[in-house]
């Protein structure tokens, strides 16, 4: 009977131990040193939840610059890809239809190389980010939407510039804007 005992006093403590102690802790600490990104990096606007820069969305409007494909509509829950082998016909058909897409709604000819991110989504489904070359190939749509007059295109081109990160610490990855953040500056153009 007395190593049951044992054994429960262990499985108690543990259980408060990494149940309980360890996460008020390490919450503790993420919401004194990086409050923001504790939270989920939730960006507002007007005191109002507009997204998250973690987190894709789905930019329909013309006067905004698309978000890359998403094969679970950015929903968090089930995230992930198509799983679709780059030899599946069906992915195929999905690159095709998603590069017509793209190019009648940037008013390009078929000829234009598009590029990759914007006709296959990401493996998480949730990617935040394109490329610069993506954002850029989107600015004169964005601006004759917006009725931009060409000083306010410049500053549209200039946010662009102004928002590209660089590849994580200079090495990993490619360089990458967020597009919430790049609609977010597009609004503020005046």
């Amino acid at each position: 009977m007395k190593p049951v005992l044992i054994t429960l006093k262990i499985f108690l403590f543990m259980t408060v131990l990494t149940g309980i102690v360890y996460p008020l802790f390490i919450t503790g600490i993420a919401q004194v040193l990086f409050p923001g990104k504790a939270n989920g990096s939730i960006i507002l606007k007007e005191n109002k939840a507009v997204g998250s820069t973690l987190i894709g969305q789905t930019f329909d409007s013309p006067v905004y610059f698309s978000s890359r494909p998403s094969a679970v509509l950015y929903n968090p829950l089930p995230s992930g890809g198509s799983n679709y082998g780059l030899t599946s016909k069906k992915l195929k058909e999905l690159v095709t239809a998603r590069k017509v897409e793209f190019l009648s709604h940037n008013h390009l000819a078929l000829s234009t190389e598009v590029p990759s991110e914007m006709v296959f989504a990401s493996a998480s489904g949730l990617d935040p980010h394109i490329s610069p070359g993506a954002a850029f190939i989107q600015v004169d749509r964005v601006a004759n939407a917006r009725k931009f007059n060409a000083a306010q295109t410049e500053k549209l081109r200039q946010a662009i510039a102004d928002l590209t990160e660089k590849p994580q610490f200079l090495f990993l990855g490619e360089e990458r804007i967020n597009v919430l953040l790049l609609n977010l500056e597009a609004d503020r153009i005046r």
